[in-house]
């Protein structure tokens, strides 16, 4: 077995296999108890996805199990999710099938276009407008 073989060594270690995007959508968790009875929703914040997994945030883990579907909010698809961490309020997730690039743009050109990424730009506002003028505050008459 050659170094760098074995993919927990050193080099591999922090390398990511997929490119992660940061994105700030409204989510829906969606848990199917044993019974197979009415699916339990949960929402959820995305923070950042990726081909191969998600984290998000969430309220509350409690009664969460460790496999769900993610639901993004205007995108129609479920993506199967397995759990890779949990902290408070957060959660990591690996896609049980990595999803396509065409999902993952749309996921993020949308979160791009309803201004979760990227602010509005406000005009730059000058300091003492209009006191040269005779303008607010200004004693020159």
């Amino acid at each position: 077995m050659s170094i760098g073989a074995d993919p927990r060594s050193a080099a591999g270690l922090y390398e990511r296999k997929w490119e992660r995007y940061s994105v700030n959508r409204q989510g829906m968790l969606m848990t199917v108890g044993f019974d197979l009875g009415a699916p339990k929703m949960r929402s959820c914040q995305l923070i950042d996805i990726s081909q191969g997994g998600a984290s998000f945030s969430v309220t509350t883990t409690i009664g969460l199990p460790l496999h769900y579907y993610l639901s993004v909010v205007g995108v129609a698809s479920r993506i199967g999710c397995a759990e890779v961490y949990r902290t408070d309020s957060r959660i990591g997730v690996q896609f049980i099938k990595e999803i396509d690039e065409e999902l993952l743009h749309t996921i993020v050109r949308a979160d791009y276009f309803t201004g979760g990424a990227a602010k509005p730009k406000v005009p730059e506002r000058r300091y003492m407008v209009g006191v040269e003028k005779g303008g607010l505050g200004s004693r020159i008459t």
